[in-house]
C-alpha cells in the first residue's frame, strides 16, 4: 500500500489500531492509536505510533513518524546475514536466516516489519509477549543488531567464507 507522492516508493503496513475510551459527562469519548511499519523493500524500515481522535489522522501521524525514523538493514540474497535475538519489554523475537524459497515464516507483527524491509526468506519465533507493539519494536531492535559480512571482515581483519 503506497502513501502520498513524497513517499510513493514506500510500503506501509498498519499493524494495529487501538481504541481508548475516556468517560466524560456526556458519555464516552473515544481516541485511537495506530502502529504503522514503513519500508522501501530494499533494506530500509521504520516504525511509527500515532494517536488522534479519529482513525485516519492517527494512521497518517504514525506513517509520517515511521518514514522519518527509517533505519538501514543489511540483507544478503533476500535474507538476513546471521541469527539475531531482539528484546523489547517482555517480547523476545528470534530471527534466523533461511534459504531461497522458504518465504517469511512469521506472525503478523513480525511479518509486517520483514515485508517492509524487503526480507524474502526468514524464520522467526516470538517468545513471552504477543503484544504487537512490543513485537514490532523487538523485531526492529533485532534487525538493528545485524552486521553485514563485509563489515565483520573489516572489523576482525579476517576473510569470512
Amino acid at each position: 500500500m503506497a502513501t502520498d507522492s513524497s513517499t510513493s516508493k514506500l510500503i506501509d503496513h498498519v499493524v494495529t489500531i487501538k481504541r481508548c475510551a475516556a468517560v466524560v459527562k456526556g458519555g464516552r469519548r473515544f481516541s485511537f492509536a495506530a502502529l504503522v511499519v514503513v519500508g522501501d523493500g530494499a533494506g530500509r524500515v521504520g516504525i511509527g505510533y500515532g494517536k488522534a481522535n479519529e482513525v485516519p489522522p492517527a494512521v497518517e501521524k504514525a506513517t509520517n513518524q515511521a518514514a522519518r525514523s527509517m533505519v538501514e538493514i543489511p540483507l544478503v540474497n533476500g535474507t538476513i546475514p546471521h541469527q539475531v535475538v531482539g528484546r523489547f519489554g517482555a517480547a523476545h523475537v528470534v530471527l534466523l536466516p533461511a534459504g531461497p524459497g522458504t518465504g517469511v515464516k512469521a506472525g503478523a507483527a513480525v511479518r509486517a516489519v520483514c515485508d517492509a524491509a524487503g526480507i524474502k526468506n526468514i524464520l522467526t519465533k516470538s517468545f513471552r509477549s504477543n503484544n504487537p507493539v512490543l513485537l514490532v519494536k523487538a523485531t526492529l531492535r533485532a534487525l538493528q543488531q545485524l552486521r553485514a559480512p563485509e563489515k565483520v571482515e573489516r572489523l576482525r581483519g579476517v576473510k569470512l567464507s
